[in-house]
């Protein structure tokens, strides 16, 4: 709904009448929305993703007349509850996920004149989210709520508790990081799968 498939929707519109309680409403919301949380949630719990989500979907239909906003102000909503349903998990399991993920040999994909997006678009989003979950958490995650999720800076920070600076510059410095990685061609780009 960020990019409505027809010029007619208004993702604002179609958020108020979901939040009202129409069915088809909230379905419309949801197809756009989760598919884009549980690749978020993957970086951040792996397999687990879906389980997560759910939980997260589960808290947001109980909490969603609570929300005052808007329609980018969901997506950043959505995106704090999935994330503490993700660290509530983590901190249940103990421990944060380590899992190999195959990626076939990635070759002239993106040099420091690309941006974000055009680099993303060269290459699988599983490729492009095991790469980027190779990165620190903090760059890790400031990239996948600004690539992956759509957010700006300051929907990111909000989520994240941190300023739209230290948001920018995680997700720059993440960006720079994987293009010296995906430019030399480096093994450590992406966990090697070991079966």
């Amino acid at each position: 709904m960020s990019q409505p498939n027809s010029a007619n929707i208004d993702p604002d519109d179609v958020l108020r009448a979901a939040l009202d309680g129409d069915e088809q409403a909230f379905r419309m919301v949801f197809r756009d929305l989760n598919p884009r949380l549980i690749r978020y949630l993957r970086a951040l719990v792996g397999s687990d993703a879906e389980d997560v989500a759910a939980e997260a979907w589960s808290q947001i239909a109980r909490d969603h007349r609570r929300f005052r906003g808007d329609y980018d102000n969901f997506r950043g909503w959505a995106s704090a509850i999935a994330r503490n349903r993700a660290m509530d998990f983590l901190r249940r399991r103990g421990r944060r996920p380590e899992e190999p993920v195959p990626i076939e040999e990635i070759v002239n994909l993106a040099g420091h004149d690309h941006n974000a997006q055009e680099a993303f678009d060269r290459i699988d989003q599983g490729d492009a989210i095991a790469l980027i979950t190779a990165l620190p958490p903090p760059m890790a995650e400031a990239l996948l709520l600004r690539v992956v999720m759509g957010m700006n800076a300051k929907e990111a920070g909000r989520v994240l508790g941190k300023s739209p600076g230290a948001v920018r510059t995680a997700a720059y410095r993440g960006l720079r990081e994987l293009a010296e990685r995906l430019e030399t061609g480096s093994d450590a780009a992406v966990p090697k799968d070991t079966t």
